[in-house]
């Protein structure tokens, strides 16, 4: 478990090094090129439901982390099976989908030790609904792994709206606005904390649609939507 004053950095090593073994020894010397990077995102492949999905968002979200940030960022998205041991050591997952969610053993036991060993993951419902199959399979899966009361709401002042841009809470998305979904504009986030830590948030905002879009369309946007995202992995590289 993580302790008081140990990074997520220091604790991702230390779960690595447990858990793995001598596996990461023998991965190829281009698979060590990760340390010249201070950040990659990785998105989670798990065998149920459509985990595919916006797929411009990572480029657009590594760009505003060059551009708001001095962190050193893999211009390139790795996607990696939840059940292979290699998620354990990235320092930002990203798991999405509109369908069932139903892990396997091998993705259950991985997802599990990432989340209590430091790690962070943010799972976003593209099907911003409350009520959908990708919500009710996902918190039941995280109801099994963590317990029954551990997702709960994150409060509006929590240090992620405010580690770097400033939020009053979970910015609004489009697709909520315009009535898709759950006709809801949901006013929370969730977490799992662990150990004073957040190592999951979870959205039902469809967050990674909103920031799916053409690169060249970003000079339309009134305000840059992805600042949000930006917060995001600074706290989950800090926190």
């Amino acid at each position: 478990m993580a302790g008081d004053g140990v990074t997520r950095a220091e604790c991702l090593r230390l779960i690595a090094g447990s858990v793995l073994g001598g596996w990461l020894a023998s991965l190829p010397s281009t698979t060590h090129a990760a340390a010249a990077y201070d950040f990659w995102f990785t998105r989670l492949r798990y065998d149920s439901g459509d985990w595919d999905v916006d797929q411009r968002m990572p480029a657009n979200i590594l760009t505003s982390l060059v551009d708001y940030t001095n962190l050193r960022v893999d211009p390139e998205e790795r996607v990696i099976r939840l059940s292979d041991p290699a998620m354990l050591t990235a320092p930002f997952c990203y798991l999405a989908g509109h369908k069932l969610v139903e892990f396997s053993p091998a993705e259950a036991a991985n997802f599990e030790a990432y989340v209590r060993n430091g790690g962070f993951v943010l799972v976003d419902d593209c099907n911003h609904d409350i009520d959908g199959l990708f919500a009710k399979s996902f918190e039941r899966q995280m109801a099994k792994l963590f317990g029954a009361d551990a997702l709960k709401k994150l409060p509006n002042d929590h240090a992620i709206y405010r580690n770097f841009f400033k939020f009053d809470g979970p910015p609004a998305t489009s697709f909520e606005l315009n009535g898709w979904g759950d006709d809801l504009v949901h006013d929370y986030l969730k977490g799992i904390e662990i150990g004073g830590r957040l190592g999951l948030l979870y959205s039902n905002k469809d967050y990674g649609c909103e920031w799916d879009y053409d690169w060249r369309n970003k000079r339309f946007l009134a305000e840059d939507n992805t600042k949000f995202a930006v917060n995001i992995i600074l706290y989950a590289l800090t926190a």
